[in-house]
């Protein structure tokens, strides 16, 4: 919506300046995108005065011209015919932009003769298309800025144009006076009221009007017209062409030019007939097949049934609430008009655009809807102004339907305000914004004006009164607590265990995904999914068909797509569901990783390497120890089909399954086009069991002040002897004074078993002892060393290495 300065004034009486207008419609929320300074291209150029004008000693048509300015006497060579001593004129300097030719002017010679600069017509400053001369001021000074003489003598020339975004559930902003009434209810000003003096008819229309059965109940319940003969036809006076120039319309003629005014001035767009091309009468009815119309954007359209249109009985010609057609347009030769005024259904005529792809104002503001009842009136205003601005007769108005019954009414309760908004606004003042708004107050009960359609409720009622006090006007304040004391956690375990485990994953370096719960049949197959019960009935594409066993596949489709794109070294994860089945209890919440790639980015130390199973199973520790899981923990190799069977490892509590980390079965990455190796975790948050004792509170740190130490061993194993089974056999041997096993070394291959013997490999841990209320003697340590080994030998057959 754009509108300048001086046309809000129009309905606006205000001393409010620039600023203040454009805050309040924001903060009104009428959010305020752009304003033009037009007098900005103007303000460069200054009045002079002609002291002499002589004729060109080269030249026929060109005068040279001694001119007073604010510098001094200048000379100017000058072809305009009405340049002559004695005349105010609009001076360009050397150096000024002049807008309208698009040259930036210089000192010149003309025919032989310096120039310095040159004296302006309207069209070369873009004030009209005037060009038969240059511009005559009827008063000024030398010297004064031109910007300031048009801003006291032709304000609408200059004043600024300013746009804003109205939202759809305002079309009363639409028009220049819906801005005027909201700034008038802030307290801006006081709103001009609005005149609507009929017109009386001198003679009975020529021209009937008819509903047609199937539009007079929704489409077009609304008709109202009149023709106006003897009009003369032409060009808009100055006043009008600049508003409409200042928002971009191009002026047209005066009668199409009175129309777009009436849409952005009252919201009540219009339409005017040649009536002398108009057949008989005119009836609004709905489109029938095979039928066209050439409309005033120079297009043919083919229209459909359940479209609204204007015929006669010719045919079609215009679309209702849409636009006008070509043939009855209006022309300089128009001397019979018809004016039509009515109401079109918002619905209708939203669809009836789509359909054909026609975007126009008229469109723009109906299928918002505009005020129903101010139909008759906007007839009556338009009638004024084209009798005063084109002459003519008007005949008696002709009238089909009647305006749509917006009456309704919802209990006002002047305490809602504190309720809903939390603003304290004494009752005097609600009642007096609502009244300023045009509602009719009576008692406790409200009725919303016809022009806000948006008014549905009690809470909207609370709505106005909070948007003209001025949301910004809230103050924050603390809200009570149901209950006093130290507030209960608001977060389920589950949820405090969820969010760990996603910021334990972030911190170790990984990037979360969020994909979605859908995917192809065929992924889902690779991963035990696909069946009938997770099979979505409703897909909303062919790759969204069923609902995902595991998340791995969604990382796996990322992960393929930003290999792609040239990224080879990813480290994603996701936390989410996962779905075993269609039905409750079925679905699982997990935190899965996958890593790609290298460990490291390239550097000249070396430490850049395929990232591996163990890998995974660091990452999957530490996210199971940030989330509460025993640090002990058994492995097996029962891992699903869609892991590496020799390079992955299911860890569990039991028969409780935790987690899962290893290698992603390689036929599984030819299938997702992932480049492999790719290794992955999986941690079901859900299967990690929850402490039996719930407290607030951390247990106390247990810490000693006595030495610990440290003790190495080297077994020789078979080497199908896992080390978690020789890490597990030594921590058992005094669970109260060994504090940690980690294995640190590992010897295999051909010199090993050269060494040790075939099927041999050498395996070291180390040991360390924590004593918590005396010092470790040598013979307590030997004894617990033996005991680790005897643990060892028992559970591995493994001996102590020589």
């Amino acid at each position: 919506m754009k509108f300048t300065l001086s046309w809000l004034k129009d309905h606006l009486e205000t001393e409010a300046s620039l600023d203040e207008i454009l805050y309040a419609l924001t903060d009104l929320g009428l959010e305020v995108e752009e304003v033009t300074d037009r007098a900005a291209r103007l303000r460069p150029f200054t009045l002079a005065k002609v002291l002499e004008a002589s004729q060109h000693p080269d030249a026929d048509k060109l005068r040279v011209c001694r001119v007073l300015t604010d510098e001094g006497e200048k000379q100017i060579v000058c072809g305009a015919p009405n340049a002559r001593a004695g005349i105010t004129v609009v001076l360009c300097k050397p150096g000024d932009y002049v807008p309208g030719i698009d040259v930036t002017l210089g000192v010149g010679k003309i025919r032989g003769v310096e120039s310095h600069g040159m004296m302006a017509s309207e069209r070369e400053l873009e004030l009209s298309d005037e060009h038969d001369g240059i511009i005559e001021l009827p008063s000024g000074e030398v010297g004064e800025k031109f910007t300031d003489w048009l801003a006291r003598n032709r304000p609408g020339a200059v004043d600024p144009m300013i746009y804003i975004k109205i939202t759809p559930n305002r079309p009363d902003a639409l028009g220049v006076r819906g801005l005027a009434r909201d700034l008038a209810a802030r307290g801006l000003g006081t709103l001009k009221p609005l005149k609507v003096e009929p017109v009386k008819g001198a003679f009975q229309s020529p021209i009937s009007v008819k509903l047609a059965e199937d539009v007079k109940d929704k489409a077009c319940p609304h008709f109202v017209g009149r023709v106006i003969r003897g009009v003369k036809n032409g060009p808009s006076p100055v006043w009008l062409q600049e508003r409409l120039k200042a928002i971009g319309l191009r002026p047209i003629s005066v009668l199409v030019d009175i129309t777009n005014l009436f849409t952005f001035d009252l919201n009540r767009p219009l339409h005017v007939f040649d009536a002398d091309k108009v057949k008989g009468g005119l009836t609004v009815r709905q489109a029938r097949e095979g039928e066209e119309l050439l409309a005033l954007d120079g297009k043919t359209y083919a229209l459909r049934p359940g479209i609204t249109v204007i015929a006669d009985e010719a045919g079609v010609e215009s679309l209702g609430g849409v636009m006008g057609g070509e043939l009855s347009g209006c022309s300089e030769d128009t001397k019979n008009v018809f004016v039509e005024a009515a109401y079109f259904d918002p619905i209708t005529t939203a669809t009836a655009g789509r359909a054909l792809k026609i975007n126009s104002d008229a469109r723009y503001r109906f299928e918002r809807g505009i005020d129903p009842a101010f139909t008759r009136d906007g007839m009556e205003l338009a009638t004024k102004l084209i009798l005063d601005l084109c002459g003519g007769e008007a005949s008696e108005i002709v009238e089909a339907g009647a305006p749509i019954d917006t009456a309704r009414a919802y209990r006002y309760d002047p305490k809602k305000v504190v309720s809903l908004v939390g603003m304290d606004i004494a009752e005097g003042d609600q009642r007096k914004t609502l009244e300023a708004l045009g509602f009719t107050l009576k008692g406790d009960m409200a009725s919303p004006p016809s022009w806000r359609p948006d008014i549905l409720g009690e809470a909207d009622l609370v709505e106005e009164v909070a948007r003209i006090a001025s949301l910004t006007k809230l103050e924050g304040k603390p809200m009570r607590r149901a209950q006093p004391g130290v507030p209960k956690p608001i977060l389920t375990p589950l949820q405090v265990r969820e969010k760990a485990a996603r910021r334990t994953m972030a911190a170790l370096g990984y990037n979360e995904c969020v994909t979605y719960s859908f995917i192809d049949g065929a992924s889902a197959a690779l991963f035990g999914g696909g069946s009938e019960a997770v099979r979505i009935e409703n897909p909303i594409s062919s790759e969204m068909t069923h609902m995902r066993p595991d998340l791995l596949p969604g990382l796996l489709q990322a992960a393929a797509r930003n290999q792609a794109r040239g990224f080879m070294d990813l480290a994603l994860f996701e936390v989410g569901p996962a779905f075993a089945g269609g039905e409750p209890g079925e679905q699982a919440l997990m935190a899965t990783g996958l890593l790609i790639g290298a460990s490291a980015p390239r550097d000249p130390y070396g430490s850049r390497r395929p990232v591996d199973a163990f890998d995974a199973k660091a990452d999957a520790e530490a996210v199971l120890a940030a989330i509460g899981a025993p640090a002990k923990v058994q492995i097996s190799r029962k891992a699903e089909s869609w892991w590496h069977p020799g390079r992955s490892g299911v860890m569990g509590l039991g028969p409780n399954a935790i987690a899962t980390f290893g290698e992603v079965h390689p036929k599984v990455l030819r299938a997702m086009d992932v480049k492999g190796p790719a290794v992955a975790f999986t941690i079901r948050i859900e299967a990690v069991p929850f402490p039996k004792a719930k407290t607030a509170t951390r247990p106390a740190l247990g810490l000693s002040d006595l030495q610990a130490v440290d003790r190495d061993f080297a077994f020789v194993l078979d080497k199908g002897v896992e080390a978690l089974t020789v890490v597990n056999a030594a921590q058992g041997a005094d669970k109260a004074l060994i504090e940690s096993v980690a294995v640190f070394d590992q010897f295999t291959g051909e010199k090993a078993e050269a060494q040790m013997g075939a099927g041999k490999k050498s395996l070291a841990i180390t040991v360390r002892l924590q004593p918590r209320d005396k010092t470790l003697t040598d013979e307590e340590i030997e004894a617990v060393s033996a005991k680790i080994v005897e643990k060892v030998a028992k559970a591995t057959g493994g001996v102590l290495r020589g």
